[in-house]
């Protein structure tokens, strides 16, 4: 088995201990510690060297692109895979600018998995090809193509949340964040994407399949 010291922070349990499993039945790695929030990750990599991060973008606490940024600021080369419900359209391109190696969705096969973790600790990247197209349209063109290119990592957060048709006091829980503060979040979308209300806001984000 490969001396490899892995953590994995994802606040699901079986999410957790399926991915464990894999990776120690598979060799690829000797430790596996699991830590269910941002916090406690930063904990952890701030307490001692690891070899991988496998890091959930959908943490309780702190949002997984701001522990990605914090982790690799406390341990530059550590190596971080993204693995998401999210889909790649709406966080992938994000994490990888951030200095994650790679991003796979919970809905990859677990063979998928093996090998973005076998390419990651050669201390390579797992890039899948319709995230190859993203960064290429990034590298052409600066940017993604789309409006909501332009909203940071937490606004695309709110947007994705306000497309579900959750109200700001909820979004406001959610993220445990004031109310006051997801509204300004609000008005900062409505702003960057031209927006009147948050009707239009709740139909850009479906049209743009950012609330799937």
């Amino acid at each position: 088995m490969t001396k490899c010291h892995c953590l994995m922070a994802d606040d699901h349990p079986v999410v957790r201990r399926g991915v464990r499993d894999l990776l120690e039945a598979e060799g690829l790695c000797s430790k596996v510690h699991e830590v269910g929030s941002g916090q406690d990750a930063l904990e952890a990599i701030r307490q001692a060297p690891w070899d991988l991060l496998i890091l959930d973008v959908a943490l309780p606490d702190v949002h997984g692109l701001e522990v990605l940024k914090e982790a690799k600021r406390i341990q530059p080369s550590l190596p971080v895979l993204m693995l998401s419900l999210y889909p790649e359209k709406e966080f992938a391109l994000r994490a990888i600018k951030s200095g994650a190696s790679g991003y796979l969705t919970k809905e990859s096969a677990p063979s998928e998995l093996v090998v973005a973790v076998r390419q990651i600790l050669k201390k390579g990247r797992y890039i899948t090809a319709s995230l190859a197209d993203q960064l290429a349209m990034a590298f052409e063109y600066g940017e993604t193509g789309s409006s909501h290119a332009s909203l940071s990592d937490r606004e695309m957060q709110v947007l994705r949340l306000l497309g579900k048709g959750k109200p700001v006091s909820v979004i406001a829980a959610d993220l445990h964040l004031s109310v006051k503060t997801v509204s300004t979040y609000r008005a900062r979308i409505l702003e960057k994407l031209s927006c009147q209300n948050t009707a239009e806001l709740i139909r850009y984000a479906l049209d743009a399949r950012l609330a799937d």
